[in-house]
């Protein structure tokens, strides 16, 4: 019969990583890689005796230690979820019919339901929010050059039906300590890739591609109907590529 590991990283996520384990108590194993938390992380991640605990430095970029984390596992089928996910018990027993039914893909992709603030944000772009987590061990792999790439998969990609839950921004404060790690890290990938700071850059980073995100994530694909958390959610967006580039233009300055 297939196994099924899922693996995590984190970083000072006391407050949502029991829920995010207690939902993947269903796998054949589990690994954590924990990033020099500096909270009771790693003591919840103990509690649980079927979860294998890794220390490894917070490297800047997150894919490297999830790659270090997928290195763990030796189970046929590798599902990545981060601590502030949760997989439901219907998305469960989906991936269990999946892998225990000669599943004719590689790997497969399932919807994401981001929940902002205690909402769940349906519009906006915020919903099916498609995530490729689940694949063959061996037959996915992160490039490890950038936060938010996506897995390379050798060969077909399916797709689930069922969804799971991300609960990122608990409240306000979440929103904005995140904001600052990845603007920062997205200001250093632009300026080691070497990015121009030119006339054309910076109207382009600074106004026309923020302004046009608005546009079409609060109105053109209907984030108003989400209520202030749409807003938010559609607003912080736009100002975090704002953020990004004039971080950038800082480090810029340094030269």
């Amino acid at each position: 019969m297939p196994t099924i590991g899922i693996s995590m990283i984190a970083h000072n996520e006391e407050r949502q990583i029991a829920n995010a384990l207690k939902s993947a108590l269903f796998a054949d194993d589990i690994v954590v890689v924990n990033c020099e938390s500096a909270d009771k992380t790693a003591e919840i991640v103990k509690g649980f005796e079927k979860v294998r605990l890794f220390d490894r430095p917070n490297n800047k970029n997150l894919n490297v230690n999830k790659s270090f984390g997928f290195e763990q596992l030796k189970t046929d089928w590798i599902f990545y979820l981060d601590p502030d996910e949760i997989i439901t018990p219907e998305l469960a027993e989906e991936i269990k019919t999946v892998i225990n039914s000669e599943a004719k893909h590689s790997a497969y992709k399932l919807p994401r339901k981001n929940i902002f603030f205690g909402r769940w944000l349906a519009h906006g772009s915020q919903y099916p929010d498609t995530q490729l987590r689940l694949f063959k061990r061996g037959q996915a792999a992160f490039a490890n050059q950038h936060v938010h790439e996506m897995l390379k998969v050798d060969g077909s990609i399916g797709h689930l039906k069922q969804a799971f839950e991300h609960h990122p921004y608990p409240e306000i404060a979440d929103y904005l300590r995140k904001m600052i790690f990845y603007t920062g890290f997205q200001a250093e990938f632009w300026h080691n890739s070497g990015l121009s700071d030119g006339l054309f850059n910076t109207l382009r980073h600074l106004f026309f591609r923020p302004y046009f995100r608005f546009l079409r994530r609060y109105l053109l694909k209907q984030g108003f109907r989400d209520g202030w958390q749409g807003f938010v959610a559609a607003a912080g967006d736009a100002f975090q590529n704002v953020f990004s580039y004039a971080r950038f233009l800082e480090l810029r300055s340094r030269k």
